[in-house]
């Protein structure tokens, strides 16, 4: 077993690249798929940043973790040559003495910012040791921005020199207060836009997996409150035709940021 454990990894000799899996999950291939991979020109990865938090009454604690691998895996078959690292599901929700923010309700799970902050910069180090040079930062959330922009300028400053670059995607959140929320608004659907659990939030989770979405409860729902876990705004409505839309919009966004890194634009 010594002898095993001391032992080198072989090197991709003569990768065949018309013989690598169909999926772009990283924890859906072999670690000699992985080698193989990289060989072939497959050397940027996203990370996929989500989070498990109440989302009021009618929607999953996973949402964030389920639509940003669904999205990151979109985004990864747009920019081709690119593989989506697994979920991270653990993030800054609130403090639990006292109990803020999201920990204030069941079905939320949080980590302090700096444990966060090295969680990611860990993993993405892992990612640039074993040959990926562009390391996507994706996050689904809006509590974590800043980490997370920190994190990919902490890993530039440390890469420096390597050839790999970290990318903080922050034009992929952006999207849904900003050009998804106007549209919903013009749409007819003022009203009905808060800031979470609402319409545009449970929107986007039923276009991406209606099954996270109690969607006979929510028909049949009271008005909405913020002791419910919904802050502003009315998910009653909402429907996977409104939230496609704001899906769209993100992975476009996205995938114009990738595109532009590795073009070597600012």
């Amino acid at each position: 077993m010594a002898g095993l454990a001391s032992s080198a990894p072989a090197h991709a000799a003569g990768a065949d690249c018309g013989q690598l899996p169909a999926s772009v999950q990283f924890e859906q291939r072999t670690w000699t798929e992985i080698r193989d991979g990289l060989a072939c020109g497959i050397t940027t990865v996203i990370i996929p940043v989500g989070g498990t938090e109440q989302s009021g009454p009618y929607i999953a604690a996973g949402k964030h973790n389920v639509r940003v691998l669904a999205q990151a895996e979109r985004i990864a078959r747009a920019v081709g040559q690119t593989l989506v690292a697994p979920v991270m599901a653990y993030v800054p929700e609130g403090g639990t003495k006292p109990r803020t923010s999201h920990m204030r309700f069941a079905g939320t799970l949080s980590i302090p910012p700096d444990v966060f902050e090295k969680l990611v910069l860990a993993a993405a180090e892992s990612l640039r040791v074993q040959g990926f040079t562009l390391v996507v930062l994706l996050g689904d959330h809006g509590g974590y921005q800043t980490q997370l922009q920190q994190a990919a300028d902490t890993l530039n400053t440390a890469w420096r020199g390597t050839g790999a670059k970290a990318l903080y995607v922050r034009a992929y959140y952006d999207v849904l207060p900003h050009q998804y929320a106007d549209w919903l608004k013009k749409t007819g659907h003022a009203g009905e836009v808060g800031l979470h659990a609402e319409l545009s939030d449970t929107s986007l989770m039923l276009a991406v997996d209606p099954g996270m979405v109690r969607q006979k409860a929510l028909r049949a729902g009271p008005p909405p409150s913020a002791a419910q876990g919904i802050y502003g705004g009315d998910p009653r409505g909402a429907s996977a035709a409104l939230g496609q839309p704001g899906l769209d919009m993100q992975v476009q966004a996205a995938t114009k940021v990738i595109e532009a890194a590795r073009a070597g634009q600012p």
